[in-house]
C-alpha cells in the first residue's frame, strides 16, 4: 500500500491493536559515522528506544548489518530484539542468544580472504576493512571514485564464485563490498523473527534506508505490513518498494516520538 501523506500512514498505524517495529540502525536511526568502529551511543535515541520498549502495544526489533556487540554498545536497551549482521546473530528481549549459522563453517573462508583484501587496500587512502566475524566488508566512501572502482573490482576477483552462489553472499555497491554467509539477509531475518516469536494481530512496520532494507520490505509486504524508506542518503529506495518516505534519521525519530504520544 502507498500513503500519500503522513496523516494517512498514521491513521493506518493507529488502528493497530499491536505494532511490531523493525528498524534499521545506520542511516535510519542515526547518520552514518565515518567508520563502523566509531561507537558513540546517542542518549536521546537510547531514551526513545526505552520508551518504545516499555509501551504495552509496541514491540521493537533492530535489524542491522552491524555485529551484535556493537549494537549492544550503541543500544543498551532491555526489552528489544537485536538482529545483528543482517540477522545472523540475535538476542531476544529475554536475553536468549541465537546464532542462525554455524560460525565454524563461515569463518575459515573469510580468514583466507582477509589478508588478500588487506594487501589490496594497504597504502590507499579512504578505505576501511571491517571484520564482523560473520562477514568481511570493505568501505570506500572516502576514497576517490577511480580508486574505489579499481579496489572493489580487485577484491571481487579474489572470491570463489561457486561459493558465492551457494554458501556465501556478495553485497556490492560502487564504494562498498561485503561477503557474508548466504543467510545474512534482512528479509530472511524478519521472517525468522515473525515465525519464531509470533505477535498475533500485530501490524508490522519496517523502516530502512538502503537496498538491504528493501529486501526486508518484500518480506514485510508478504505479511501485509508497511515499509518506510529513509531518503537521507539513499533516496532511491522508495522505487524498491517503500510505502512512504521519511526524509532523514531525525524525521524517523520525530515520527517514532509522535507515535508514543498517540498509540
Amino acid at each position: 500500500m502507498r500513503f500519500a501523506s503522513e496523516a494517512e500512514l498514521n491513521q493506518w498505524v493507529h488502528a493497530a491493536e499491536r505494532l511490531w517495529l523493525f528498524l534499521d540502525y545506520d542511516g535510519t536511526l542515526v547518520k552514518f559515522s565515518r567508520t563502523p568502529d566509531i561507537l558513540q551511543p546517542d542518549k536521546r535515541l537510547i531514551d526513545l528506544m526505552r520508551h518504545l520498549a516499555d509501551h504495552a502495544r509496541i514491540r521493537v526489533a533492530i535489524v542491522s548489518g552491524r555485529r551484535l556487540r556493537d549494537l549492544q554498545t550503541l543500544l543498551p536497551v532491555s526489552g528489544i530484539y537485536l538482529a545483528a549482521t543482517y540477522g545472523i546473530e540475535i538476542i531476544t528481549p529475554e536475553g536468549e542468544r541465537i546464532q542462525r549459522e554455524d560460525y565454524s563453517q563461515v569463518r575459515p573462508y573469510l580468514e583466507r580472504l582477509k589478508p588478500h583484501w588487506q594487501e589490496i587496500i594497504d597504502g590507499r587512502k579512504g578505505f576501511y576493512l571491517e571484520d564482523k566475524g560473520w562477514s568481511l566488508a570493505v568501505h570506500a566512501r572516502y576514497a576517490s571514485e577511480q580508486d574505489a572502482r579499481l579496489v572493489i573490482s580487485s577484491i571481487q576477483h579474489t572470491l570463489d564464485q561457486d561459493l558465492i552462489t551457494s554458501e556465501f553472499r556478495l553485497i556490492k555497491y560502487k564504494r562498498f563490498l561485503e561477503v557474508s554467509t548466504a543467510k545474512a539477509h534482512k528479509g530472511k531475518a524478519v521472517s525468522f523473527l515473525l515465525n519464531s516469536f509470533p505477535l498475533p494481530a500485530a501490524r508490522l512496520v519496517y523502516i530502512g534506508d538502503d537496498d538491504n532494507d528493501s529486501e526486508a520490505f518484500e518480506t514485510i509486504h508478504s505479511y501485509d505490513g508497511v515499509a518506510i524508506s529513509v531518503a537521507h542518503d539513499f533516496g532511491y529506495v522508495r522505487s524498491s518498494g517503500g510505502d512512504y518516505v521519511l526524509r532523514s534519521p531525525n524525521a524517523v525519530r520525530k515520527w517514532l516520538g509522535n507515535l508514543l504520544k498517540t498509540v
